[in-house]
């Protein structure tokens, strides 16, 4: 199996004073059924940065959950982790997967920006994903309706929202809905991340 950072999102327990990182089970099951392995990234960028260098990863998923800190997010430390991990694997020609909210750190990181939807929460609805119609769950309170180069548009949704992006020169893609929150997982899915990630 191929390892993978996967960033994980902040939980804020106010008594117990803890911030805490986690990730829903669904996510390793997921990912194993790509042929992935997971190496969970703390919200601490040196620690997150030396447990890539040291694991080897081929790549990084940055999940969902906690809006940005821009749009009124809790998680400003996390922002900040992501955003330097996307950097390290730009420099290093790995890919970077994004979801959902990883998403939306690729489109910060190129400056575009966000803004509030209505009905993007906790619904199914019909995409179109390279000109062809696909339904998916949708998890979001914020998304862009515009993109300019180098992100290009591969997916949106009904009412304009961006769904999908890539890079055209570039390993760095992002898309809107949860691969992991499907019940059996799509194969379409699964075969998108094992081709991003290029595995056999």
């Amino acid at each position: 199996m191929k390892t993978v950072g996967v960033t994980q999102r902040v939980t804020v327990i106010p008594e117990y004073g803890e911030r805490r990182d986690c990730l829903d089970q669904a996510w390793t099951k997921f990912l194993a059924a790509c042929g992935l392995l997971p190496v969970l990234l703390p919200n601490v960028m040196e620690t997150a940065l030396a447990l890539c260098e040291w694991a080897g990863v081929v790549g990084l998923v940055l999940t969902g959950g906690n809006d940005l800190a821009e749009y009124g997010g809790d998680a400003p430390e996390r922002d900040a982790v992501e955003h330097a991990l996307l950097t390290w694997a730009e420099r290093r020609g790995l890919p970077a997967l994004g979801v959902c909210r990883g998403m939306q750190v690729i489109q910060q990181h190129f400056a575009i920006g966000l803004r509030r939807v209505e009905g993007h929460v906790a619904k199914r609805q019909v995409i179109q994903i390279d000109g062809e119609p696909r339904e998916v769950n949708s998890y979001h309170r914020f998304a862009a309706f515009d993109s300019h180069p180098p992100l290009e548009v591969w997916a949106v949704a009904a009412d304009g929202a961006i769904e999908a992006v890539r890079h055209p020169a570039r390993p760095i893609t992002g898309i809107m809905w949860h691969p992991e929150r499907s019940a059996p997982f799509s194969p379409a899915d699964v075969l998108l991340f094992r081709r991003f990630f290029t595995v056999d």
